[in-house]
């Protein structure tokens, strides 16, 4: 039976210290505040990232690991393990998948790493992450796990309310003439992940009625795209950015709708709080694999 590595990003809202008690590995991803480069986990921290936000002349920005990190990271485990599974955020989102596809057929790794583009990013990626470290303990291959995720990649879904535009705007998500829009109007945008892209959904007033589209939109999602009306057969999330209050009201409310259902709740992480800002957050769901359950 090969002995099957599962690699990801931080994207994924795994820290470096729960990469080590899941025993997967995790390749951090860059930011930049005022242009010096950093890594959540190594050398800032959330609180250290939000304080630093506070400064409103505090210009963030994101890029992708160097090609040169993912392979050194993939040959180091290969000197261990006999395959990989490399699970990155949704291309539709970062270039960062694309580049590892491209590094993946080359002579060394062909055969040997498989990148799954199951199109997720922060906590569905996370599960992602999860139901292949649990296929890889019960003796899937590496191609095999490759299969099973891409075969369910729609299977997910997230509703995230932003409750700023400012940092989509510098992040080149929206037009300026939108960004101002609505912060002249302080409306609350619900962006929407299902599949490939991040797409408007909805806007709302308040964090309350964004509360409520994405709690409706939700229960849509279950009933008419998963046939699982009671989450029975789903995982529920939660991911927020600097926002535990936002994201406890979310528990708290879908606890009471879904009795009995699995939810977790995680901070976005700092790679992606740099285009969201702070007092965001989400509600997502991601199917269970047949081969698990």
């Amino acid at each position: 039976m090969s002995k099957v590595c599962i690699i990801t990003d931080s994207n994924s809202g795994i820290t470096q210290s729960e990469s080590k008690e899941l025993g997967i590995v995790v390749i951090p991803m860059p930011f930049y505040i005022n242009e010096v480069q950093h890594f959540e986990d190594i050398d800032m921290t959330q609180e250290e990232f939000y304080e630093a936000l506070m400064d409103e002349k505090t210009e963030v920005s994101t890029s992708q690991p160097s090609p040169d990190t993912i392979m050194q990271t993939w040959r180091e485990n290969l000197e261990e393990y006999d395959e990989i599974v490399h699970i990155p955020m949704s291309s539709g989102i970062s270039s960062s998948c694309a580049t590892a596809m491209m590094l993946a057929q080359e002579e060394e790794f062909e055969g040997k790493v498989f990148v799954v583009d199951n199109q997720r990013i922060s906590v569905t990626q996370r599960r992602s992450v999860q139901q292949a470290k649990e296929l890889a303990e019960r003796g899937y291959s590496a191609k095999e796990i490759h299969d099973i995720l891409f075969r369910d990649k729609f299977q997910s879904s997230i509703y995230i309310m932003v409750n700023t535009l400012k940092y989509l705007r510098k992040g080149g998500r929206l037009t300026p003439a939108v960004a101002a829009i609505g912060t002249v109007l302080r409306i609350k945008p619900v962006l929407q992940i299902q599949g490939e892209k991040l797409d408007a959904f909805s806007k709302a007033r308040t964090a309350k009625q964004a509360k409520t589209i994405m709690l409706t939109a939700l229960a849509k999602d279950l009933e008419e795209r998963f046939h699982d009306k009671n989450a029975e057969h789903t995982y529920l999330e939660i991911a927020h950015t600097c926002n535990e209050e936002g994201a406890k009201e979310l528990e708290e409310a879908l606890k009471e709708q879904y009795p009995g259902a699995p939810i977790t709740i995680a901070p976005l992480s700092l790679s992606i709080a740099c285009h969201i800002g702070p007092g965001s957050f989400a509600v997502a769901c991601s199917s269970k694999l047949k081969e698990l359950e």
